[in-house]
């Protein structure tokens, strides 16, 4: 069985978006596209209806790029135990109140079972020191927390 891999949306963006001039953004860019590859193969992608929201926002133009490069993929439903949850992060302090999506991310995958929640988002999500209590959150609500990881880590150039 392959791994259940919840997409956020920052990795649809780089997957999409135009090459750019500065080094780090670029290097994310190829990593996201390599480990693109591997979605469907080697990985189950799923993205959530929050995903799809905040992809189709912004240029028009590239709201639709970002949108038919997910279009295949199950799309996850939010739920009263995944808000639940959300609001439990952020109670936590895990996530800011500020960022009540970045907190949704987390909940569905968490609530729905994913292997793992991949991310370019280091302040709320992937980050290192908030991660701990992230698990400590999702697993005190009676939830198995997935591993957060950025697409480097599926190709084994994160340190």
């Amino acid at each position: 069985m392959k791994p259940k891999v919840y997409i956020e949306t920052t990795v649809v963006s780089y997957q999409t978006g135009r090459f750019s001039r500065d080094m780090v953004i670029a290097g994310h860019q190829q990593s996201t596209r390599s480990f693109w590859e591997l979605l469907g193969e080697s990985l189950d992608p799923f993205v959530s209806a929050l995903v799809l929201k905040e992809a189709s926002g912004g240029d028009p133009t590239v709201a639709t790029k970002r949108l038919e490069a997910i279009e295949d993929f199950p799309v996850l439903a939010s739920s009263v135990e995944a808000v639940n949850l959300a609001e439990a992060l952020m109670t936590t302090k895990c996530v800011p109140r500020e960022y009540p999506d970045d907190a949704l991310h987390i909940a569905i995958a968490s609530t729905t079972g994913m292997d793992y929640i991949v991310t370019w988002n280091f302040s709320h999500i992937n980050n290192p020191f908030t991660i701990g209590r992230i698990r400590h959150t999702v697993e005190e609500a009676g939830y198995i927390c997935p591993e957060i990881v950025s697409p480097e880590a599926f190709l084994g150039e994160e340190t």
